[in-house]
C-alpha cells in the first residue's frame, strides 16, 4: 500500500497546480512533468505501483534516471500527481437526467469504472488526499448532485463518501477477483474442479441446508463463487434507497 501526501507538500502542490519556475535559458527541455506522469500511469496500469520506480520511468523515456528528478523530486510526489490526473477522467453528472438518484448512480459507476481502468488507485491510501484541481473539482461536482435537497453540509459530505466508498470497496473485490488467475496461475474453473471432489466427500448438504441452497443459487446466477458487479449494483440501489429516506425525513422536518 502506498500513501498519498507523503512527499514534500509544497512540491506536490506545485506539481499538481502547474506552478513552475521561470524557464531557464538554453535548449528546450527534453522532458515535461506531463510526459513523466503519463508514462508512470501507463506503467502502473500494466504492472501496478510495485513495479513503478523512477529508474523504470527513465528507461521507458530513454533518459538517465537522475534527469527525472529535475522535474519530480520523488515517487511520493509523483503518485500524488498520478492520482489527480486519473481523477480528471471522470465525467461530471450535471447533465444526467433523472434527478439526484440518477446523478449519484452516475457518480458511483464512474468511480467503479475508473478503478477498473486504473487498478493501482486501489493501492493508494488517500487519508491525506492530493489537493489537486481534479480531486477538488470532483468533490465539487459530486456535491452538486445532492445540493438543494434539504440535507445539512455534513450530511451532503457523508452521502458522497458513502456512495464513492461503496464504489471503491466493490471495485476492490472485483479487481482482486480478476487478478486472481494471473497471480495464482489457476482459473476459477480449474479451482472449482480441484475443490469439488473434496467438497463432495466432506460437505453434507443436510447439515447446511440454507448455505447449500442459497450458495448454489447464487453461484449459478453469478457464474462463480462471487458476483462483484451484482454486489455493486445491488448495494448501490440499497444505498440510494436509504438516502431517499433521509431526504424525505429532512423534507418533512
Amino acid at each position: 500500500m502506498e500513501y498519498s501526501g507523503t512527499g514534500d507538500p509544497k512540491r506536490s502542490l506545485e506539481l499538481l497546480w502547474g506552478v513552475q519556475e521561470r524557464p531557464r535559458r538554453g535548449p528546450k527541455p527534453k522532458l515535461t512533468v506531463e510526459r513523466i506522469v503519463t508514462t508512470a500511469i501507463d506503467l502502473a496500469d500494466a504492472a501496478g505501483l510495485d513495479a513503478l520506480s523512477m529508474r523504470r520511468i527513465a528507461e521507458e523515456l530513454g533518459v538517465a534516471p537522475m534527469s527525472i528528478y529535475t522535474y519530480v523530486p520523488s515517487k511520493a510526489e509523483l503518485i500524488d500527481v498520478m492520482m489527480d490526473r486519473a481523477l480528471g477522467e471522470l465525467v461530471p453528472p450535471d447533465d444526467v437526467p433523472g434527478g439526484w438518484r440518477a446523478k449519484l448512480a452516475h457518480v458511483a459507476r464512474q468511480n467503479w469504472d475508473l478503478y477498473h481502468r486504473h487498478a493501482w488507485l486501489l493501492e493508494i491510501s488517500a487519508s491525506r488526499p492530493p489537493m489537486g484541481p481534479n480531486l477538488i473539482g470532483k468533490y465539487e461536482y459530486e456535491l452538486r448532485a445532492v445540493d438543494g435537497l434539504g440535507l445539512t453540509d455534513v450530511e451532503m459530505d457523508s452521502v458522497i463518501s458513502l456512495v464513492t466508498g461503496h464504489a471503491q470497496s466493490s471495485a476492490r473485490v472485483s479487481v482482486n477477483a480478476a487478478q486472481a488467475e494471473r497471480r495464482t496461475g489457476m482459473t476459477d474453473v480449474e479451482w472449482w474442479e480441484a475443490t469439488a471432489p473434496v467438497l463432495d466427500e466432506v460437505l453434507q448438504p443436510d447439515a447446511y441446508p440454507l448455505g447449500s441452497r442459497v450458495g448454489t443459487a447464487a453461484s449459478q446466477a453469478y457464474g462463480g463463487a462471487i458476483g462483484p458487479e451484482h454486489a455493486f449494483e445491488f448495494g448501490l440501489e440499497r444505498i440510494l434507497d436509504g438516502i431517499a429516506v433521509l431526504i424525505t425525513e429532512r423534507a418533512s422536518g
